[in-house]
């Protein structure tokens, strides 16, 4: 039980580790591209607004703008004024940079103001297209969002720059709000799906413990252990919990199989050993006088004969199981193996007096192994003279249908009941009737079932109690119906 459950909690526990790990990289992968939308969003707002406010600085600088003889004057002092005062009022700095690059106006207080701007910058700014976060040659300590347009007299021609630049605390305290959100969503999403996954996962896997303990039982010989089913019965845990109560039916079935197995083996060895054992005893010991030797080792003899036919029939079971009886089949005659039976069984059927129908028949080919088919027609003919009334009928009928011949063995008598019928082909069924009049091991109809199987046949019984039985076997005509199942009508 604690093995079951530490293997429940491993897998509980790893399933939601790989959950929360993937969860948690979804998470991040989106966090990254939220940051990353956040920024450019925000850069572009920043641009926008520096834009706006450099138009309206350039706007008024030209009004202190005076050009006379081809040069340019600029009333610096009210200019810088006027960039100090909006400079207050939009929390911007305004940086008038002559066309070589120096800066000539600040409207606050440089910490280098002796930074010459480069000339690719100056170009850029030229087109009305430098947008950056920087320090603009080092002119701030820290990075600055900086937009540069050109100033321009009515000519066209441009007298100098216009530099707006706003302080990069804004984004900071934006993304960190943003990342502050994210680790908060984060963790109430972890915690929700830690919740949800344990209870689930939990649940999820309460039939595989189920299987644990089920399958410790079966070690232990106990095959009554079923895994209950969860759910609609259609996903793949309840399928498999299913398949697994199927497989437990199937082990109880083998291991009742194997039980009645080993007992009756037991059983059809020890009688005919117990017999032997004693007659000889008595015969050694003088227990039997001299003038019945001759009947009770005659006894022996047919003790003798029934192991041997039961050590065959074992021999068969095992090459049948592990699938080593081969099967050579030929066309053949098996009106004629009928005859040959009935011939050999001569003796048991006029002792009974009785009727044989169906001898008198046309050659009846079939595509089958002689040998093994012989062994079948044999087994079944030898039972139905067994439990045969006296003064019965016996009776043989073939019927070909298409790429099959249907063979039928009848014999007039008791018949099998209704509820024995569906046993009579089990390894060691005997009938009650049989119990009494036979002396086989119970092997003979599944050997002949499993013959006809390989043959790609089919064998069914047909009984009517007090009136007759019959088997019904179904063997291929032809070497390309071989291995093509027919069920026998």
């Amino acid at each position: 039980m604690v093995k079951s459950l530490r293997t429940h909690r491993s897998l509980v526990k790893k399933y939601i580790l790989i959950t929360m790990g993937v969860v948690l990289l979804g998470l991040l992968i989106f966090g990254g591209i939220l940051l990353a939308f956040a920024k450019e969003y925000f850069d572009s707002e920043a641009e926008q607004d520096l834009h706006m406010r450099a138009n309206i600085a350039g706007a008024f600088t030209n009004q202190y703008l005076t050009v006379f003889d081809g040069q340019y004057f600029l009333d610096k002092t009210k200019l810088l004024q006027s960039l100090v005062i909006f400079s207050e009022l939009t929390d911007r700095t305004f940086m008038l940079v002559s066309a070589d690059g120096a800066l000539e106006l600040y409207s606050g207080s440089p910490v280098n103001d002796a930074v010459t701007i480069s000339q690719g910058i100056l170009e850029e700014a030229a087109e009305g297209k430098y947008f950056a976060f920087n320090t603009l040659e080092g002119i701030f300590e820290s990075n600055y969002y900086i937009v540069g347009i050109p100033l321009t007299s009515k000519d066209g021609a441009i007298y100098s720059y216009m530099f707006v630049a706003s302080s990069g605390e804004g984004l900071t305290a934006f993304l960190k709000a943003v990342v502050q959100v994210f680790i908060i969503g984060t963790i109430a999403v972890l915690a929700f799906t830690f919740a949800v996954v344990s209870i689930a996962t939990d649940k999820l896997l309460a039939p595989l413990g189920e299987m644990s303990k089920a399958t410790r039982s079966f070690a232990q010989g106990d095959f009554t252990k079923r895994v209950p089913l969860y759910g609609n019965g259609y996903d793949e845990i309840s399928q498999l919990a299913l398949a697994f109560n199927n497989m437990a039916s199937s082990l109880a079935v083998h291991e009742q199989t194997r039980r009645s197995f080993v007992a009756n083996v037991s059983h059809e060895l020890k009688t005919p050993m117990t017999t032997i054992g004693g007659f000889i005893d008595g015969i050694l010991d003088g227990t039997i006088p001299p003038d019945k030797h001759q009947q009770y080792l005659t006894i022996v003899s047919d003790e003798v004969k029934r192991l041997a036919r039961l050590v065959v029939s074992m021999l068969n079971l095992s090459r049948i199981e592990a699938g080593e009886m081969q099967i050579h089949p030929a066309e053949m005659d098996i009106s004629q193996t009928v005859l040959h039976t009935v011939f050999a069984l001569e003796q048991s059927i006029e002792a009974k007096n009785l009727e044989v129908i169906g001898l008198d028949t046309d050659k009846q080919i079939v595509y089958a192994d002689p040998d093994l088919i012989h062994q079948v027609i044999y087994n079944l003919t030898d039972n139905a003279v067994k439990f045969v009334n006296e003064g019965g009928r016996l009776e043989f009928s073939y019927n070909q249908q298409g790429k099959f011949m249907y063979v039928g063995i009848r014999n007039s008598g008791e018949g099998i009941s209704k509820e024995e019928i569906p046993h009579v082909f089990d390894r060691f069924y005997k009938t009650d009737k049989s119990r009494s009049q036979d002396n086989g091991a119970g092997l003979g109809l599944y050997i002949v079932k499993s013959i006809v199987n390989m043959h790609g046949g089919d064998i069914i019984v047909r009984s009517v109690q007090g009136e007759y039985c019959e088997f019904i076997v179904t063997l291929p005509v032809s070497k390309n119906a071989v291995g093509k199942t027919q069920v026998a009508k």
